[in-house]
């Protein structure tokens, strides 16, 4: 039997025993390779008993997949809601015998073709809205979007262009209504939060009033794509927000693979600066090509998130904290460190902010011109800044990280501290560098090839130079810290660096430990 037979045949049961499954529950059930029908009807029992006859959500899934997990079921149907520790895991003796494989599944490198100007942005940004209007489709209230030229059209008539719709010119219309558009501003104000979206028909500006819909509203970034559920009031004479609905992932069980194998990440090594910590780095590597540790012979594959060197002109006075002043040496060097690698290892390298070639976003590989040695290792994958690729059927986004700079510095609560929380905000946006015009640099794409349009099992960025790695929704969220002592700039910015240390994650659990090469 087919999958789409399968689920058919499972909704069907379902509907013929008087419940409905929720947009959300329908997303994970595709995700799962187990009994698709046995899960249902284990629900549909467990509500009977319990006289429920509410809609079957995902926490019902959860429940009925954990229950097979612990009797013995399939390992892609364990838990997925608990938080990962980055300190504990439970090894296994045997050693896997599943086929190392992997795939790319999306580079940037190849794809990459920036326009000019205005017309650039204004291709970026409909291809993002584009792209999240395709996410958000999932949504239960997306069949309910009304474009802000229709909303408008009774204005029309009376010339009034006062920013606020008033209550008398949606007469006839639903009391509430659902709008979607690219968020353009928000603020507080003295009467609320004010919100200003465009859907490429039009602007609208909304009010919020609520405590619930302040803090909603301060979880989201400018220029991230929004769905705002309206209601009109007659008494404010003002149109008033009931909800915002970011596009986020949805809750879901991860794919692991189907043995016991490993990945490492690692980022920001900073070769070249004074406080790259060769001695540390060196102990990884000798780790790593160890032949009768444990958890090394469980290693396949290895995530290299940007920054192998410190570069040039990176930031004002560089050149006073660089051991080396040519960034062909920092090369050199960097290039040497990674050939002792094994062979055995498949190594995924994207660049950083300091790494060679363009800054902007999305990056190409690091140009051959300054890494040709790397290009030729065979072990090596040379990819783009972000990339989606699949380990042993385990998909891991790999990001720099440029932009939680910019996150942490505009969402209220946020810090260096913890890394994982910024990256969190980009999962809820499904964007990778939703703010434009800030620090992080954005090209002007034909394309945004920043929309996380996939759900990632692993969510791996650097930059911060923070260790923090939490689950959120299913998704395992990494930050692996540095190899970069605390600079001076940290020091006065008060950033505290995790340097020395490798994560490991377990791909058939999901499972993060760290190595410390610090001793």
């Amino acid at each position: 039997m087919d999958f789409g037979t399968e689920i058919s045949n499972a909704l069907c049961f379902a509907i013929s025993k008087g419940y409905q499954v929720h947009p959300d529950a329908f997303e994970m059930l595709k995700g799962l390779d187990i009994d698709i029908l046995g899960i249902i009807q284990d629900i549909i029992k467990a509500k009977v008993i319990g006289k429920d006859n509410s809609l079957i959500l995902v926490e019902d899934i959860k429940m009925v997949v954990d229950k097979h997990s612990k009797n013995g079921g399939s390992q892609n149907s364990s838990s997925c809601n608990k938080s990962s520790s980055l300190d504990s895991l439970h090894l296994h003796n045997s050693d896997t015998s599943e086929p190392i494989s992997y795939r790319v599944l999306l580079d940037p490198t190849p794809i990459i073709n920036s326009g000019e100007g205005v017309e650039g942005y204004i291709s970026l940004f409909r291809s993002r809205y584009e792209k999240s209007m395709r996410i958000l489709s999932l949504r239960p209230n997306s069949r309910r979007i009304t474009r802000v030229k229709t909303l408008k059209k009774k204005n029309t008539d009376t010339g009034n262009q006062k920013p606020y719709m008033r209550y008398e010119q949606f007469s006839g219309l639903s009391s509430t209504m659902v709008v979607a558009g690219l968020v353009m501003s928000r603020q507080l104000k003295r009467h609320g939060l004010e919100i200003v979206i465009d859907d490429f028909s039009g602007d609208l500006h909304a009010m919020g009033t609520t405590e619930d819909i302040k803090k909603q509203g301060s979880l989201i970034t400018t220029d991230q794509m929004v769905m705002l559920e309206l209601e009109n009031s007659g008494k404010s004479q003002s149109f008033v927000i009931k909800n915002i609905i970011s596009p986020d992932i949805p809750d879901h069980l991860p794919n692991r693979a189907k043995s016991e194998s490993y990945v490492v990440l690692i980022s920001d090594l900073h070769v070249g600066s004074i406080y790259f910590m060769e001695t540390a780095f060196m102990k990884f590597l000798n780790w790593i090509s160890a032949v009768d540790d444990e958890i090394v012979r469980k290693i396949k594959f290895l995530c290299i998130g940007g920054d192998l060197i410190d570069g040039i002109g990176i930031f004002p006075n560089q050149d006073k904290e660089l051991l080396e002043l040519n960034i062909n040496s920092q090369m050199s060097h960097v290039i040497d460190l990674l050939s002792r690698i094994p062979k055995h290892i498949n190594v995924f390298v994207i660049p950083g902010n300091h790494d060679p070639g363009r800054r902007a976003l999305p990056q190409p590989s690091i140009p051959r011109q300054n890494s040709e040695k790397l290009y030729t290792f065979q072990n090596f994958k040379m990819l783009g800044n972000p990339s989606l690729i699949e380990l042993n059927g385990v998909k891991i986004l790999m990001y720099h990280g440029q932009s939680l700079d910019d996150i942490i510095g505009t969402i209220p609560d946020l810090s260096y501290a913890k890394p994982a929380e910024a990256m969190k905000v980009l999962l809820r946006a499904r964007h990778l560098s939703p703010i434009y015009g800030e620090r992080t640099p954005i090209a002007p794409e034909q394309e945004d090839h920043m929309v996380i349009t996939e759900v990632p099992d692993i969510f791996h960025s650097g930059h911060i130079h923070v260790l923090d790695a939490q689950n959120y929704r299913g998704t395992l969220i990494v930050n692996s810290g540095t190899w970069q002592g605390q600079t001076n700039y940290q020091r006065t910015m008060g950033i505290i660096p995790n340097p020395g240390v490798a994560v490991i994650v377990d791909l058939s659990t999901l499972q993060p430990f760290i190595m410390d090469f610090n001793q």
